[in-house]
């Protein structure tokens, strides 16, 4: 079940798309929430086009179904989720037994039928029962993905990934073959040489008091809490980082990075210009990935492994023979290679160490000199389980033998390491809670009693999977405490469609592009070079709508001018618009990325108020690549994101990227790109 356009778009999760596509093949059943007929939603047997931000009541209610019918994992239950706890929290007269738990559960998600599901998604009933049954049925192979999409796209979207998990907590597929794993077990975390100490207290710029349950920094508020003079920031390093362009509202940052009473000096640190990089004061060329060092460990597959990028012509000179002391003497236009640079900063900063930050960047292998990015390298590598093991068979250092084959594997699959039973040494000198079972150790929870042994558990408060959250409950916000729904910013409880109102979905990726980073790939720009308004046929036909008509798209604090696409691979009643096209520069900033910008004007009519005119789309031209003269495509797009006002979710702190618009043609005057 996949909540998202993965197969296509999932970027660096490429190979999930090679797996599942074999795994169709051999009889595998899919199943793709996605507003859009996606390449990932056609290979689907069922494509369940839910009204955005209902997910998780079509979640629940095959939850229901799961349990009604007896379809759950009862062993997994009663030994994995902390259902005890609730039911002494929730239900204290009744007595604790995993029987009284399943009747009890069944109650709290009675309302979910598959009626309701269809009436608040618009996915027939009928559809919810015959995908909640195959998944009932998949058992310990149910597996799932929800890649940002609903998640990050809906005011109480993290339920939404929550009850995705619930799913697969009933039907005990969380870390097993053929179901889900949690992605912290595929990665492998370096051991860096001097590690500096925990920071003892959060930058509030980043991590604001009103959010305290908020795990990612909300960066997307910087510029909002820098206008209410919440501080100041002396030096602001970006570091492939397009907050103009990439964040919602825009113009507050370029109103911030522009006043030193706010932001006293800007360095950009970017591979291409961008956005954000003509307001800064330094721009810092950073190397692509062949021009740096980098590691680097996905959640690929079932296995856990490790891969080296590495500078190509470094290399290059060092296997030829030749000296390089710093990177940027071999790479092309001396870009600095960003490990060295930070390195080489640091002891700028602090020659003589009396700062105290240097002392993190001293060689781990000569005391009181200054680290090598070599050695940095040979210090990470030296400590990956099982590498200095295979290097020393082929008679190379660990760090030669990345070198040489760029890659090592260190587990061939990581499964069930929740039920690893602890070993004696583990456990000498731990003490165990009889009521809970939580075994702990100098003060840490390291594992759990469960079925008479003590194992490793999940990484959880309980070590079982938290069904029902004492966090919620504890931070206030006790109606959250188990999986539930929680109705999208964008309901259609607040949508008047006879007024021309829509939801609008503008985080969908293209295959083609990542994010704001490829404007610069010509042939990439070739494929994928407009972003129209995605709107059903119904739709269209209702308000008078035809293809390329350009529409005026209003949102909470502005509006955009777009083309439309009038398409039946499109659920009604919603419009969607891509992420990565819109790009744009003005004037008097440097010619680049012209494969992908627009010229624009830029007009500040007054204090907070701006507006954006398209000057001319993208044009072919001579140059010093001839492929400049070939471009054959006008359209430039729209940069939609800088209209959208930030709307953070008071619980987990995300952007709720989803917007609630009012469409009309386009007046007098209005040229596509405009906003």
């Amino acid at each position: 079940l996949m909540i998202s356009a993965h197969l296509e778009s999932g970027h660096y999760f490429n190979p999930h798309a090679q797996r599942i596509i074999e795994s169709k093949n051999s009889g595998t059943k899919i199943a793709v929430m996605d507003i859009r007929l996606s390449n990932t939603a056609s290979r689907a047997d069922h494509w369940m086009a839910t009204y955005p931000g209902t997910e998780a009541a079509v979640l629940l209610a095959m939850a229901k179904i799961i349990l009604d019918e007896g379809l759950y994992n009862d062993a997994y239950l009663r030994n994995w989720i902390n259902w005890a706890a609730w039911l002494e929290a929730d239900h204290p007269k009744t007595e604790i037994s995993f029987e009284n738990f399943i009747l009890k559960l069944k109650e709290e998600y009675a309302e979910y039928t598959p009626e309701f599901a269809e009436q608040e998604s618009g996915v027939t009933a009928q559809a919810v029962v015959d995908v909640a049954r195959q998944i009932g049925r998949a058992g310990s192979r149910f597996s799932s993905i929800n890649w940002r999409s609903a998640s990050s796209g809906n005011l109480g979207g993290w339920q939404i990934a929550r009850c995705l998990q619930f799913l697969n907590v009933l039907t005990g597929s969380l870390g097993t073959k053929g179901g889900s794993l949690p992605s912290s077990w595929n990665k492998y975390s370096p051991k860096m040489p001097n590690p500096p100490p925990p920071q003892k207290y959060w930058n509030e710029l980043h991590f604001p008091k009103e959010y305290p349950l908020a795990h990612f920094e909300m960066s997307f508020l910087l510029p909002h809490f820098l206008k209410e003079g919440r501080g100041k920031i002396d030096v602001y390093f970006t570091r492939v980082f397009n907050p103009v362009w990439t964040f919602p509202d825009g113009f507050s940052w370029i109103e911030a990075l522009r006043d030193t009473e706010k932001i006293g000096l800007h360095a950009a640190l970017t591979p291409t210009w961008n956005e954000t990089a003509y307001f800064a004061d330094y721009v810092l060329p950073m190397g692509h990935a062949s021009e740096r060092h980098d590691i680097i460990s996905y959640e690929t597959h079932a296995g856990k492994w490790i891969a080296f990028r590495q500078p190509v012509l470094r290399e290059v000179a060092r296997r030829n023979g030749k000296e390089v002391k710093y990177t940027y003497e071999t790479n092309p236009g001396e870009v600095w290679e960003e490990d060295e640079f930070w390195i080489e900063l640091s002891w700028r900063i602090d020659p003589d160490g009396s700062l105290g930050i240097r002392d993190y960047f001293i060689s781990p292998y000569r005391p009181g000199e200054k680290m090598t990015v070599d050695e940095y390298y040979q210090y990470i590598f030296e400590r990956v389980p099982g590498l200095p093991e295979t290097a020393e068979k082929e008679g190379l250092t660990p760090l030669d033998y990345m070198r040489r084959f760029g890659a090592f594997e260190m587990e061939k699959e990581v499964l069930e390491l929740h039920n690893k039973v602890l070993t004696e040494q583990q456990l000498s000198g731990s003490s165990v809670d009889e009521k809970s079972g939580l075994v702990t150790k100098d003060g840490k929870t390291i594992g759990v009693i469960v079925e008479g042994e003590a194992r490793t558990g999940f990484e959880s408060p309980s070590r079982k999977q938290e069904f029902f959250s004492q966090t919620m409950v504890d931070w206030k916000w006790p109606e959250h405490r188990l999986p539930g729904y929680i109705k999208s910013h964008i309901h259609t409880d607040g949508i008047e469609s006879e007024k021309g109102e829509f939801p609008l979905v503008p985080t969908f990726r293209l295959p083609t592009l990542i994010h704001s980073r490829s404007g610069n790939a010509k042939w990439l720009a070739e494929i994928s070079n407009r972003n129209p308004l995605w709107m059903h046929t119904s739709d269209a036909d209702r308000l008078g709508f035809k293809n390329d008509d350009l529409l005026r798209v209003n949102t909470e604090i502005g509006y955009f001018i777009v083309k439309v696409w009038v398409t039946e691979s499109m659920r009604p009643g919603v419009v969607a618009c891509s992420h990565h096209i819109g790009r744009w520069r003005r004037p008097q900033d440097p010619v680049a990325n012209r494969w992908a910008t627009n010229s624009v004007e830029i007009l500040e009519i007054e204090s907070g108020k701006w507006k954006m005119n398209v000057l001319d789309g993208i044009q072919a031209t001579e140059g010093e690549d001839s492929d400049l003269s070939r471009i054959f495509w006008r359209d430039g797009g729209v940069h939609q994101n800088i209209t959208h006002a930030v709307h953070p979710d008071p619980i987990s702190g995300m952007h709720c990227w989803h917007q609630k618009v009012r469409l009309e043609k386009a007046h007098p005057g209005d040229r596509h790109g405009d906003l």
